[in-house]
């Protein structure tokens, strides 16, 4: 199966290289490009991709905001921020709008394109430690959130799960943590994000913080 995926950044040579490095990879083809977030969401509507590689910072329509507008579409496409260190701020904001995950600028082009492999399949997040940490130091400097009646119908074990996403544990870590087989643990993922109404993982990393499952230590 080829994944299909539209680049938005509003630096040419930025998409060149990821066209560039698509090129080896018969398994990903680029099916548009975007040099804002408002070129970004047309696409989308026209294109039909799988995944979006979404810069932050673009003229107009940024990226959050296209992310934004994208997710709550009816498109299945999954967003992959791109960002920098120095844009942390903007993160967090980009994954509560429904991104996936995100990519750091100066990654090795293979290593982007197996991010991008493992977002569309909707496997894990992207750099999970990183992300983690990114979330724990923005949630703890929010007002703290009244979202603990969100997991109203979340089982006791439910919980649990949700607790070990938050931490960053894949189904594999969370199977031999629980000592349950991989099969009951897609089975627990998939009711969490049914009652959640969460997207993917990284709606799930965010609601385990959000809701006290897991502990922020500054």
């Amino acid at each position: 199966m080829t994944l299909r995926i539209v680049l938005a950044d509003d630096q040419p040579l930025v998409r060149a290289a990821l066209r560039m490095a698509t090129a080896t990879n018969p398994d990903i083809e680029v099916v548009g490009e975007a040099g804002n977030g408002a070129e970004a969401v047309r696409l989308c509507e026209t294109a039909q991709p799988d995944v979006v590689v979404m810069d932050i910072r673009m003229p107009g329509m940024d990226g959050i905001e296209a992310t934004r507008l994208i997710t709550a579409g009816p498109t299945t496409a999954r967003i992959v921020v791109l960002t920098t260190f120095n844009d942390d701020e903007y993160v967090y904001a980009a994954l509560r709008a429904g991104a996936s995950g995100f990519l750091v600028k100066d990654m090795a082009l293979e290593d982007i394109l197996a991010a991008i492999r493992v977002v569309a399949a909707s496997d894990a997040l992207i750099a999970p430690s990183v992300t983690r940490r990114l979330i724990a130091h923005h949630t703890c400097r929010a007002e703290p959130p009244a979202a603990r009646q969100s997991l109203d119908g979340v089982t006791e074990r439910e919980r649990e799960v949700l607790a070990l996403v938050g931490r960053g544990l894949s189904n594999t870590e969370i199977a031999a943590h629980l000592t349950i087989s991989m099969a009951t643990v897609k089975t627990h993922m998939t009711r969490l994000l049914a009652k959640l109404n969460a997207r993917d993982r990284a709606q799930l990393v965010i609601t385990a913080y959000e809701t006290g499952l897991v502990s922020v230590h500054p």
